[in-house]
């Protein structure tokens, strides 16, 4: 049934955004260097490596690793990546992870590659088991900000009470934090 929902909500969704997404695509592309989209590797169902894909924000020659690992993250920045991330536009790419399978709207948030400390935790609470998600129960009870044990701990209780009900309500607390640009970090 989630699945379903997935890819009939995603291909809407594509269809709907077409023009804004092509618009945002040729925005990355006239203001800096480099590919539309950022392709990273990420750690999704079962600790199997996928490509996510987002809108680039960041200059071609940016560390891979987590923003909030930056003593600045804003000299990384391309010209419209603060715009972009203000808003989560960066994270309409993912609807084609979400059509291909490799994620789901609500889940825990797939973590980086070589974030071995969050995959170690996550792999002991079964949370490997879930497919990641664009938003999360951990996402909309404080991001980033979260300490990697407390993250851990949303999404263990996600993986626990996983139901329709409980998505439904993540995404709507996740569209006011869009609206209301919460916990976005640049």
């Amino acid at each position: 049934m989630k699945r379903i929902f997935d890819l009939i909500m995603a291909i809407c969704l594509l269809c709907f955004l077409s023009l804004p997404l092509f618009i945002i695509a040729l925005m990355v592309k006239l203001s800096s260097k480099g590919p539309v989209l950022y392709r990273s590797d990420r750690v999704g169902k079962d600790n199997k490596i996928f490509k996510m894909s987002k809108f680039r924000t960041m200059r071609i020659d940016t560390p891979p690793v987590a923003t909030h690992l930056f003593k600045d993250a804003d000299q990384y920045l391309t010209p419209i990546g603060s715009f972009l991330r203000k808003f989560s536009l960066d994270e309409l790419p993912q609807l084609f992870n979400i059509i291909s399978g490799d994620m789901t709207f609500v889940g825990p948030r797939p973590a980086l590659f070589n974030q071995d400390d969050l995959i170690q935790l996550r792999t002991k609470k079964n949370v490997h088991k879930l497919i990641p998600g664009v938003t999360g129960w951990a996402q909309i009870n404080g991001r980033d900000e979260l300490p990697i044990p407390t993250k851990v701990d949303f999404d263990a209780y996600y993986l626990k009470h996983k139901s329709l009900f409980l998505d439904t309500k993540i995404m709507l607390i996740t569209l006011g934090k869009v609206i209301k640009k919460e916990g976005v970090e640049h």
